[in-house]
């Protein structure tokens, strides 16, 4: 695929574009009734993880014109994530979520997105002309799950993203309280077709493929054409594929507290390390340590590391004995 910085004089504005729904965020601490409000929503960590690691970083989608979505643009400005194409509705809200912690699942999520703005977003000549001027375009399952209009505004990221020369990153994060698994599945496996980069988790994959061999899911989502795939394995690393060389990566060990954000920190690290050294071996490398740090601290955005957390703690891994 053609390098849209190939030209000096069509540099991109981008290095990562991301495509989805941000989300305000309470976490709930066990020791009591309280709650802490942060933030989420994958695509949005994935962009303010990037931008911590030094990549030049915007989002596309929709806010309310709300207390919330303030708060969310806030960040995005303290983070240095451009957010001059997000949408203001003053017709639906900012979406939100809560975190529980110390169940038998060790968390779980309750959200409160219906009708949100960003299921009501549609591209704008602003987007248009963000998506031709990026490296990558970066969304996921959810960024299409939220609405039939989210998932119609996806696809057609995606062919504008590819008609410029960018490449597409798309994380397979499947939430089944969104959409049926039939119709997940359906969308999904399209899009890993219409995909340069797929970077599935094991667990979400094999409910898409029907099968828990992690090396058949890696054959799977390379046989729709896409050329890099980084599945995620939770404590066991990640595997990093093409169509030539596949390698197991292993895990960071740290004290995980909390694994909220632990998949979005490693779609960021992945893809600013893919950019940066143009090989999916070392991206994975560098995605493996930044998904362990993530782990170590509460909440999906406050633990992401920046770019020196990672280069220090891969410098460490590197060390003999």
């Amino acid at each position: 695929m053609a390098d849209p910085a190939a030209d000096p004089g069509t540099a991109p504005r981008f290095d990562l574009l991301t495509l989805g729904e941000p989300l305000i965020e309470f976490n709930a601490d066990a020791r009591d009734d309280r709650c802490l409000r942060g933030f989420g929503g994958d695509v949005s960590n994935v962009a303010v993880a990037a931008a911590r690691l030094g990549a030049r970083v915007g989002c596309l989608g929709a806010l309310g014109a709300d207390a919330f979505g303030d708060d969310i643009m806030a960040l995005w400005a303290r983070e240095g994530v451009d957010a001059a194409c997000v949408r203001r509705d003053p017709e639906a809200p900012t979406g939100a979520y809560l975190v529980e912690h110390g169940g038998a699942d060790g968390h779980r999520f309750a959200y409160l997105r219906a009708g949100s703005a960003a299921t009501r977003y549609r591209l704008d000549d602003a987007a248009r002309a963000a998506l031709a001027s990026t490296r990558i375009l970066h969304l996921s399952a959810i960024s299409q799950g939220i609405s039939l209009q989210a998932c119609d505004t996806g696809f057609e990221a995606m062919a504008l993203a590819r008609e410029a020369g960018a490449r597409i990153s798309y994380d397979t994060n499947l939430r089944l309280a969104l959409w049926p698994l039939p119709r997940a599945r359906a969308i999904i496996r399209e899009s890993l077709r219409l995909c340069d980069v797929a970077l599935p988790g094991h667990d979400d994959a094999a409910k898409i493929f029907g099968t828990q061999d992690p090396d058949a899911l890696v054959d799977h989502c390379l046989a729709g054409g896409c050329g890099i795939v980084a599945m995620t394995l939770g404590a066991q690393g990640a595997i990093v594929a093409t169509p030539d060389e596949r390698r197991r990566i292993p895990a960071l060990p740290v004290e995980a507290r909390d694994a909220t954000g632990a998949g979005d920190a490693f779609d960021a690290a992945f893809l600013v390390a893919l950019q940066e050294t143009g090989d999916p071996f070392i991206a994975g490398q560098h995605a493996c340590v930044a998904a362990a740090l993530s782990t170590t601290g509460f909440g999906a955005i406050a633990p992401l590391p920046d770019r020196a957390a990672v280069a220090a703690a891969l410098a460490q891994a590197d060390r003999p004995g």
